[in-house]
């Protein structure tokens, strides 16, 4: 007979595609996590170095606007693929997971567009724009079918979130083209603002998932709820940030609104305190909870920054979103699903902690360069190891997870 844990996974599963499928195509995380832990290494490793001038890139004509839509487009749309293609069968009873074929298209088109965007100076904007767009747009008419159809909408401020995405990735090729007089970085920064209040919307649903397997798995007899009034206002504020930042740039009200984020934001831990056990020494709750601490701390450092007139250091403080929340997001989030969507239990250890720590002196070398600009390349090449680190630990750990059958005889 069953455990709880296996027949609510085989609910989610019963509609499994008949047929037999290789290993790594047997659900939406498994092909993505293998391909996106080794391009993280591979992509900061390079971009420190070219950065720094030891090595060249000489087929890629703008470094900078390269590295960051590669990092938060190129990186992320194989986070939205693993997340969606993987959660959507759990969150909607009844959809058909993508698997075999039809999931390595998904995964072949994902591979197209980062090739083609390091190419674009060959390939030319337009090939390259029509790839990348194209896979947004295939993945959200992927998921776009259950989430309407759902009679609640529970789920449907994700799809918003992902449109939003989708619309300002055009802006930012309308923008390298020329077709659009805008800036290309500062499109980049506003699908960063979407991005963050996408993770947000994912966490809300992560830690459900990943903190209540763990009260369970110590029989804990209490629930962990995401509360959604905290969450929408961490969310209103990113987004009226975000959106000032883009039309109004350096607006003396943006320090107030970054602070704004700040407190909407760790507000969101208090979800962590639990009225009758205490769950904050629990090392994955420390996991989750240093996320939206991480993204706390940045806005309260672009608050700095726009209050303190000759910094101008919001680039690098930036990166406490980028490589810090992104990174333990991505980190984080990889380890939950890897563990728990094959059918196991979730786990800390030396090496996991490890990496946890190494993300965020990564983050905190790398965002408080304009203290120490003298040693600023030493910085940047030391926080892009320090950060590729984790994910290196990752492909050790989990790879034979990813490339092995569920451990609870499910399909998936």
């Amino acid at each position: 007979m069953m455990d709880n844990k296996k027949q609510y996974a085989a609910k989610h599963y019963e509609h499994y595609p008949q047929g037999d499928f290789p290993i790594y195509l047997a659900y939406g995380f498994r092909p993505i996590f293998l391909l996106l832990a080794p391009y993280i290494v591979i992509s900061i490793i390079l971009w420190s170095f070219t950065f720094s001038g030891f090595i060249s890139l000489g087929f890629i004509d703008n470094l900078l606007t390269w590295h960051i839509y590669e990092m938060m487009y190129g990186v992320g749309s194989a986070g939205i693929i693993a997340f969606f293609l993987t959660g959507v069968p759990e969150m909607f009873p009844g959809a058909v997971p993508i698997v075999g074929r039809k999931l390595l298209f998904v995964v072949c088109l994902w591979i197209a567009s980062r090739i083609s965007f390091w190419f674009i100076a060959f390939l030319g904007v337009p090939l390259v724009a029509f790839l990348n767009l194209f896979l947004s747009v295939y993945i959200i008419l992927l998921i776009i079918k259950p989430v309407f159809a759902d009679v609640n909408k529970k789920h449907i401020s994700l799809a918003f979130a992902l449109l939003a995405l989708l619309i300002i990735q055009a802006l930012f090729f309308l923008s390298i083209s020329g077709h659009l007089v805008v800036d290309a970085v500062s499109v980049l920064i506003l699908a960063l603002g979407f991005f963050i209040v996408l993770i947000l919307l994912a966490l809300r649903r992560v830690n459900m998932e990943a903190i209540n397997e763990l009260l369970e798995s110590e029989n804990i007899d209490e629930t962990f709820y995401s509360r959604a009034p905290r969450y929408n206002l961490a969310i209103f504020c990113v987004l009226l940030y975000t959106l000032v930042e883009f039309f109004f740039p350096n607006n003396s009200i943006l320090a107030y609104l970054a602070l704004a984020c700040f407190a909407a934001i760790l507000n969101i831990s208090n979800d962590f305190i639990l009225k009758d056990n205490n769950i904050l020494t629990k090392p994955f709750v420390l996991y989750m909870l240093s996320i939206i601490l991480l993204t706390s701390i940045a806005y309260s450092f672009l608050a700095y920054d726009y209050l303190n007139e000759e910094l101008y250091a919001l680039n690098h403080f930036r990166h406490f979103l980028t490589t810090g929340s992104f990174g333990l997001v991505f980190y984080i989030v990889m380890i939950v699903v890897s563990t728990i969507h094959t059918g196991r239990k979730l786990f800390t250890n030396l090496w996991l902690n490890l990496g946890v720590i190494l993300i965020f002196c990564a983050t905190f070398i790398r965002a408080l360069i304009p203290f120490y600009e003298e040693y600023s390349i030493e910085a940047y090449i030391v926080s892009s190891i320090l950060w590729a680190i984790p994910f290196i630990i990752y492909m050790k750990i989990f790879f034979p997870f990813l490339l092995s059958k569920r451990a609870d005889g499910i399909k998936g």
